[in-house]
């Protein structure tokens, strides 16, 4: 136990993944690998294939509320991160409890929809991450599609990126990592960075193969756990980005 408490707690607030490729577990396997333990509150239960999403259910917002109680009750959360929240009440009860003093950093995942297309944010749960939750946010995470929800801005370059992430801050507040990997094809990804002072474009190779499931997970996660290891905000988005890359070459 002693040993326990010289780690720092993560938690996720996402939903499961049947299939083990996102998720939750995608979370889970992230915070193991950088050495944080992982807690975690479960806002839906997916059946899904690495293929597809077959069926989705939203938790029970009561048992989602004792979730978060739960697990702030017994451990001291050091650093959090948001994916799959699906429903609207998700949503608000994730902000109310972000609300309140003295939470750790949070960082918002904003997935909207699965890599085959299925919806994973309804309407009205995204109208209130909008006004609610992004500006009690860190650091949001979008992919270019989410960007453009969320900005309502058209990317297609490297220059439109640039600007919707001043436009994303601008709206929201919190400091915004815009992620191309749905970009345009090109030899390498760029992901721009932009926190209202510095701005960071954080250049890799493009790997053969993909789509890559659950990397944007695995991402927020690894970012959430440098966070939670003391590491500064720009700090923690190299280590993850390094660490999505040394997953993606391994598998």
């Amino acid at each position: 136990m002693a040993k326990r408490q010289n780690i720092p707690t993560v938690l996720t607030i996402a939903g499961s993944d049947s299939s083990g490729g996102a998720g939750v577990q995608a979370d889970l396997q992230t915070f193991a690998a950088l050495r944080v333990h992982g807690a975690s509150v479960i806002t839906a239960i997916t059946a899904q294939s690495p293929e597809r999403v077959v069926a989705v259910e939203a938790v029970r917002s009561e048992m989602i509320a004792h979730q978060l109680e739960a697990v702030f009750a017994g451990c001291t959360v050091r650093a959090a991160k948001t994916g799959m929240l699906l429903a609207e009440r998700t949503v608000e009860l994730v902000a109310e409890f972000w609300q309140q003093a003295n939470r750790p950093p949070l960082i918002v995942d904003p997935v909207i929809a699965s890599t085959s297309g299925t919806t994973l944010l309804r309407a009205g749960a995204l109208r209130v991450l909008q006004r609610r939750l992004l500006p009690l946010a860190t650091l949001v995470t979008p992919n270019v599609p989410e960007a453009e929800r969320l900005s309502k801005l058209r990317i297609h370059s490297r220059a439109t990126m640039r600007h919707a992430a001043r436009a994303l801050h601008e709206k929201y507040g919190c400091a915004v990592l815009l992620k191309g990997g749905h970009a345009a094809r090109a030899r390498n990804c760029v992901d721009v960075f932009w926190d209202g002072r510095d701005e960071v474009l954080l250049e890799a190779p493009r790997l053969a193969g993909g789509p890559w499931r659950g990397t944007g997970c695995r991402l927020s996660a690894a970012i959430a756990a440098g966070l939670a290891q003391g590491l500064n905000l720009n700090a923690a988005i190299a280590q993850a980005k390094a660490h999505v890359l040394d997953y993606i070459r391994g598998h």
